[in-house]
């Protein structure tokens, strides 16, 4: 078992969605010592970082330069969560995606392997491209065809890694459709969840995608969501428990329909579902995929024993504890945050549900 409290934890990544979820639950099992690195820009990201404690802070552009020039600083670095990446999947410059995803992954993880640090990264479910079917770890990595310039700037650092023999001895983390607190600034890449919490403050219902296919009726199309919360509880696991062991995926193992997950937003503030269904513009309707689901087997076969958070309490515990009081995680008022929907109604009766949805920002790194 790897002993996180040897030395420090760099978190790249770490005012970003999941970089922020995984500091805060370091912050709850008592880790402080962690060196946050990011892109702060001019969004809203930063809002993420208040209420989580860390020792340090330092901005991506910088990292690899100040590993390079004054090694020293970061001698006491013992684990990396490689968290930090463009995650846009409209981005279209390959050449800053490369440089952002690519490059920066393969100097950061040559800086850990050269004094045996722990390196836990973030791939992408993106990389298994229009595969629908219950994907697995197992495929070989050359067969994978992704659909898009972000997770093709995913596979080719998996790529890179089993091509280095570097694979087995770090671990590559495929996150599938991650809902969650402190996604706020993620614009257009914000879970439905988010988007469509609004949309009902503002309008009173939902739009969804037409299905086009006849095996399955509109809102019947189908994602693997996963809470945030189940999300980093793994990545921990993984950190602490597995030297190594090359690429796992992070999901809920459980194939879920829009539907079920804007029923599970209504009927958390207490309306009854209202969802209109829309065209789909016609570029996407050849590459939209109507099935995603992680095979779970080589997560569990490492003696990962949590059950995921059922979809409608993970939603229910998203709703009322974040989005109606507007809070980040870390803000939670005394509540035992770790046993999501366990308390769901403590604080949303005097909730106002009132706001509008932010003003989008441009997408960037989140190094």
């Amino acid at each position: 078992m790897v002993d996180l409290s040897e030395g420090r934890i760099l978190v790249t990544g770490g005012a970003g969605f999941i970089g922020s979820a995984l500091i805060w639950e370091l912050n709850r099992r008592g880790y402080s010592n962690i060196l946050v690195a990011d892109q702060l820009g001019e969004g809203l990201k930063w809002k993420n970082l208040v209420p989580l404690r860390f020792r340090d802070y330092i901005e991506g552009d910088d990292l690899l330069m100040r590993m390079d020039v004054a090694p020293h600083q970061f001698e006491d670095i013992r684990t990396i969560f490689h968290l930090g990446a463009c995650s846009s999947t409209t981005e279209t410059d390959g050449a800053f995606l490369i440089r952002n995803n690519f490059e920066f992954s393969k100097a950061l993880a040559q800086f850990a392997l050269s004094e045996d640090r722990r390196f836990v990264y973030a791939s992408s479910a993106a990389t298994y491209g229009c595969l629908e079917q219950r994907v697995s770890e197992a495929i070989p990595l050359e067969d994978l065809r992704p659909l898009n310039m972000y997770g093709y700037s995913k596979h080719l650092f998996d790529c890179w890694a089993e091509r280095s023999d570097v694979l087995p001895l770090i671990t590559g983390l495929k996150y599938f459709n991650i809902f969650g607190p402190n996604e706020d600034h993620k614009a257009e890449m914000r879970s439905l969840v988010h988007k469509a919490y609004y949309q009902i403050l503002e309008t009173g219902r939902v739009s969804l995608f037409k299905s086009y296919r006849p095996e399955y009726r509109h809102g019947e199309q189908r994602r693997d969501f996963l809470y945030i919360k189940d999300a980093v509880d793994a990545t921990l696991y993984l950190a602490e428990h597995v030297e190594g062991g090359g690429i796992f995926n992070i999901g809920s193992g459980e194939a879920n329909t829009w539907l079920s997950l804007v029923t599970a937003i209504f009927n958390s503030l207490g309306q009854a579902p209202n969802v209109t269904f829309i065209d789909m513009p016609e570029a996407m309707q050849d590459k939209y995929q109507y099935f995603t689901c992680a095979n779970l087997d080589k997560l569990c076969s490492f003696a990962y024993e949590r059950t995921m958070t059922a979809l409608p309490d993970a939603v229910r515990d998203y709703v009322l504890n974040y989005l109606i009081p507007g809070r980040h995680l870390g803000d939670e008022p005394g509540r035992n945050s770790r046993n999501p929907g366990s308390d769901p109604l403590q604080d949303a009766g005097s909730a106002e549900m009132t706001g509008r949805a932010k003003e989008p920002q441009p997408p960037g790194s989140t190094i």
